[in-house]
């Protein structure tokens, strides 16, 4: 058998790539619309100081419109060639000539929100009235409501011009976690392999509990020493949210990140209170996984490590894996298998490896063009089935909202994005645990699913306390020293993971490592996400029809509200703690019938 060789770029056959032509049939059309774009900039400066009615309003929004929809696709187009080879120089440079120009036209456009904020009633009214078809007005309803907290033209523009720098912190931490630390060798069987925090996942997934450990410590032993490095500038992260809440005048920095999206600070607490309230089963979970291994002592180097092995694993051709998510993802109705199946297989999505590809996946849906998907497929990882459910989700919901909503308020917010990607996930998981191919694979399937569940909806919502308690501390007025930083991670390691597991002296340095943290506030939406996707597949698997056309609904819905009255299209109330205690129930339940398979395996 011949080793397999990852295949230059301009060897993959076309059908394998995805096709880009419905954003541009080549570079020489994305060229002139460059320069087109260019135009548009220069024209739209002209509008300043104009907005005197609600007409003049009126005719700014379509200009910013018709530049925003070209910059779009524009930027679509570059982002995707670029990651479909990151070697290739020419997909570089234009990536830059859009990046430049982008930012050129936020320059530019900068005296547009401000003035549009400031406007009289009577001129908004006016262009309500004139605004019959409401391509604008949601846009422009949901600009009036940050009225209160967006400051003057020049104050705008002189945190505009610090943008850059309060990102210091974060390139900082991806460049020295990233290039600088070196975390050396681990020796295994195969030899010495490089650890890096891309081997990290893998190294803690290996089999051998000796070789878990080495590379535990020394990956560890790296952050030690840097710790007071990564300290300062965590704790120079929390110090520019803190500050820019009080510039704004927001009650605090929770605050300025919630309101955006219309989620009350109430509801983000008492998320996590609902979520501890399901910590007994997340520690029998533990305890279980304790059995299963065979370990006297669960250590934080254990928790990474499957469950069961799933050997021989059966190959899934790509058509095949397609076909697979037809079959699963049937509840939601023929004419949404139709559409997605049929991208799937003619465009949509570029499917195999190649040197200089972006790894893992994602969807990248637009307005104008395919909702396209890039992966890394391979046929001997069930893995790769769920992974191209997972974007297809995202992809069919880009699709119902380009399809369902004018330009202005057709993208959903992330809040909103991780649910109709885990539904699919959720109806494929159901589809392939009723169809095992033997036990194990059964047992396997059960216990990836609860590794899921932990890793989305207890582990984010233990990362998200601890972006809340980090920023209160603050707040309060106390210094995030080292000490505090890892005195609050460690304390909440040992809530959440519970009696089952005994800690290393070093692993509150986890909290040190987290990229996330560096965005604020942003983790608790992959655990809303998932409650939100188990509310609406339990729904839609037991055959109820007006949940179904609920969930359609929220897909239609775009960004035509907010999260949290989108998903009550859908019938979740993600302001209630239903959802939560539910996904807690799910939990619970394929743990329990997980323990029951394993007795049957090991008898």
């Amino acid at each position: 058998m011949s080793e397999y060789k990852v295949p230059e770029r301009k060897d993959v056959p076309e059908e394998y790539k995805w096709d880009l032509t419905s954003l541009f049939k080549d570079c020489k059309e994305w060229e002139q619309t460059l320069k087109e774009f260019e135009k548009q900039k220069e024209s739209f400066v002209s509008f300043k100081g104009t907005l005197h009615s609600g007409k003049d309003l009126y005719r700014a929004l379509e200009a910013y419109e018709k530049i925003l929809k070209t910059g779009e696709r524009l930027g679509n187009y570059a982002f995707l060639m670029q990651t479909a080879d990151l070697g290739d120089s020419e997909s570089k440079e234009l990536y830059s000539r859009y990046i430049i120009s982008a930012t050129d036209f936020e320059t530019k456009s900068s005296f547009f929100v401000p003035e549009v904020t400031a406007l009289d009633d009577s001129v908004v009214e006016d262009f309500y009235r004139l605004d019959k078809d409401r391509l604008y007005s949601v846009y422009v309803e949901k600009l009036l409501r940050m009225k209160p907290y967006i400051l003057s033209e020049k104050e705008e523009r002189i945190i505009s011009l610090f943008s850059t720098s309060l990102q210091t912190p974060n390139n900082t931490f991806s460049v020295l976690t990233n290039v600088d630390m070196d975390f050396g060798e681990v020796k295994t069987e195969a030899g010495k392999i490089p650890l890096t925090q891309s081997s990290w996942s893998s190294f803690m997934q290996n089999p051998d509990r000796k070789i878990r450990e080495e590379a535990y410590r020394q990956f560890y032993g790296c952050f030690e020493k840097n710790k007071n490095t990564l300290g300062e500038l965590y704790s120079g992260s929390v110090n520019s949210d803190v500050a820019e809440a009080k510039i704004r005048g927001y009650g605090s920095s929770l605050e300025m990140a919630l309101y955006k999206d219309k989620v009350p600070v109430e509801v983000y607490k008492n998320f996590i209170s609902a979520v501890h309230k399901g910590f007994p089963v997340l520690h029998r979970y533990y305890e279980v996984m304790k059995k299963v291994l065979g370990v006297k002592e669960l250590r934080h180097y254990d928790v990474y490590m499957p469950m069961v092995q799933l050997e021989n694993s059966r190959k899934t051709s790509y058509e095949e894996a397609v076909e697979i998510i037809r079959k699963a993802l049937s509840p939601l109705g023929q004419e949404y298998t139709d559409v997605l199946c049929k991208g799937l297989l003619n465009g949509w999505v570029d499917r195999y490896e190649n040197k200089g590809k972006r790894s893992g996946a994602f969807s990248s849906g637009a307005y104008t063009g395919y909702p396209y998907i890039l992966l890394n497929y391979k046929d001997d990882l069930i893995r790769d089935i769920f992974t191209l459910a997972h974007e297809g989700g995202h992809s069919m919901h880009s699709y119902y909202s380009a399809k369902n909503n004018p330009f202005m308020h057709y993208d959903y917010t992330i809040f909103e994005a991780e649910v109709a990607s885990t539904v699919n996930e959720e109806l494929l998981f159901r589809y392939l645990w009723e169809n095992p191919a033997s036990k194990t694979e059964e047992a396997w399937l059960l216990s990836t699913r609860l590794g899921d569940i932990v890793a989305t909806l207890f582990r984010q919502t233990m990362f998200a306390e601890y972006e809340m308690l980090t920023h209160q501390i603050l707040e309060e007025g106390t210094p995030l020293t080292l000490e505090v930083l890892r005195n609050t991670y460690m304390t909440l390691l040992r809530d959440y993971f519970g009696p089952a597991m005994e800690f290393e002296a070093e692993s509150d340095l986890e909290g040190l490592r987290i990229p996330h943290f560096y965005r604020a506030f942003y983790v608790y939406k992959y655990a809303t996400g998932i409650s939100a996707a188990l509310d609406i597949s339990s729904s839609i698997l037991s055959g109820d029809k007006e949940k179904l056309g609920g969930y359609f609904n929220f897909l239609k819905s775009g960004g035509s509200r907010y999260p949290l009255e989108s998903l009550k299209l859908a019938g979740v109330d993600l302001s209630s703690s239903g959802p939560i205690e539910n996904a807690v129930k799910v939990f619970e339940s394929l743990l329990e019938k997980f323990e029951k398979i394993v007795l049957e395996i090991n008898k």
